[in-house]
């Protein structure tokens, strides 16, 4: 059973940076892709960036490609997101999430694959 455990979010003005983390309970390390999503205020969670096990390949949602970055750090068992030039519409609560994966390249994009999530980190930017 994986634990994870985000931080590192708060309140922000539009344009500023932010990065959060994640820390798991055991390594990641261990085959595990790792994913950020969002959920904000009267909406669905939605996906946000995934980064592989091995951490050589990421993806992002359209709406933060070139502003986002997710990197990981196996032997802190951490992984993070950066977030640059913020905007309002970024304001949620972010969860970080883990799928245990066979290969070290796989990475997944959908909330189903990943089988443990954090608690979620509150996000807000102001206009």
């Amino acid at each position: 059973q994986v634990q994870l455990v985000e931080s590192g979010g708060g309140l922000v003005q539009a344009g500023d940076s932010l990065k959060l983390s994640c820390a798991a309970s055991e390594r990641t390390g261990s085959n595990y892709a790792m994913g950020w999503f969002r959920q904000a205020p009267g909406k669905e969670r939605g996906f946000v960036a995934a980064i592989s096990w091995s951490g050589r390949r990421t993806y992002y949602a359209d709406s933060v490609k070139g502003r986002f970055t997710a990197s990981r750090d196996n032997v802190k068992n951490t992984v993070y997101l950066q977030m640059n030039s913020l905007k309002p519409e970024d304001t949620a609560v972010y969860y970080c999430a883990a799928a245990r994966v066979a290969y070290s390249d796989t990475l997944y994009y959908t909330e189903r694959q990943y089988s443990y999530w954090g608690q979620g980190t509150q996000v807000t930017v102001s206009s």
